[in-house]
């Protein structure tokens, strides 16, 4: 039975119309880093849903790294830059002929945004990133975006998004998005025993919750990420839903305001 309680602080998201939903690399991928088409089929039948429904949606989707290492034959994600540029080159190719493809079959248009530190740390960059993102969303077309791991030098200084959790945040912020949706391969935070928090309202509390632990061999995210980005979300006014990506319909239920994954409410402005 759904908690009366936690859907009366969700209800916010049933009104929401313009949301970033960010994805995971191990929520999309198969063991070996290979595209999951069945996942995939059934991430952006429910983004073009939310689209049919009034919803503008950027969406920041992981994998290309690790689609190049299943590409290449590799057995894990390389440890020296040049072999991750090579790897982001061949498998963001992957990706955004999938996403191509599926989209297609929903009658929806994409264009690919690819963005480093650089486009958010320089004002006119930053501008133009945010009318370019607009400009997409107003049009009907959804912004595919990824980290630029192909050409950005950042891993040399230790500064990257975090696996496009920083990203996913910075891009709520720039285009005023209501809510920020981080799809992972689990059902939200979890606390010491392993049960789904369904509400987070200080992050105080959240902090004491998270434990490090394993990211996987092709992805370099985690929970900590996760909840760093959520707080930095928070902070510029939108609300946040950390949930399981591989769960069926985890969109519908998010923003039917549904008891789904960990709820974070935007902070008082």
């Amino acid at each position: 039975m759904e908690n009366c309680e936690s859907l009366k602080y969700r209800g916010v998201l049933r009104d929401a119309r313009r949301v970033v939903v960010k994805v995971g690399t191990h929520a999309i991928a198969t063991a070996t880093g290979r595209p999951d088409r069945k996942i995939l089929k059934r991430l952006v039948s429910q983004i073009c849903r939310l689209r049919k429904n009034g919803i503008e949606v950027a969406f920041v989707s992981s994998g290309a790294v690790a689609a190049g290492v299943e590409a290449l034959g590799l057995k894990a994600r390389p440890r020296q830059v040049n072999d991750v540029q090579m790897c982001a080159a061949v498998g963001q190719a992957r990706y955004i002929n999938e996403y191509e493809r599926l989209f297609a079959g929903e009658g929806v248009q994409i264009g690919q945004v690819l963005l480093t530190r650089a486009d958010f740390n320089d004002r006119r960059r930053a501008t133009n990133v945010r009318r370019v993102l607009d400009h997409l969303m107003r049009a009907g077309i959804v912004p595919v975006i990824n980290e630029n791991d192909a050409v950005s030098d950042e891993e040399l200084k230790g500064s990257t998004f975090g696996d496009n959790d920083r990203l996913s945040s910075l891009i709520t912020k720039l285009v005023c998005a209501d809510a920020l949706v981080l799809l992972s391969t689990v059902e939200g935070l979890l606390d010491a025993d392993g049960r789904r928090v369904p509400e987070v309202e200080r992050f105080s509390d959240a902090v004491k919750l998270v434990r490090a632990g394993q990211k996987g061999l092709l992805s370099k995210g985690g929970m900590d990420s996760k909840l760093a980005a959520a707080r930095a979300a928070c902070k510029g006014g939108a609300n946040v839903v950390i949930a399981n990506g591989r769960k069926p319909k985890v969109l519908d239920l998010v923003f039917s305001g549904a008891d789904c994954g960990t709820f974070m409410p935007a902070s008082p402005m």
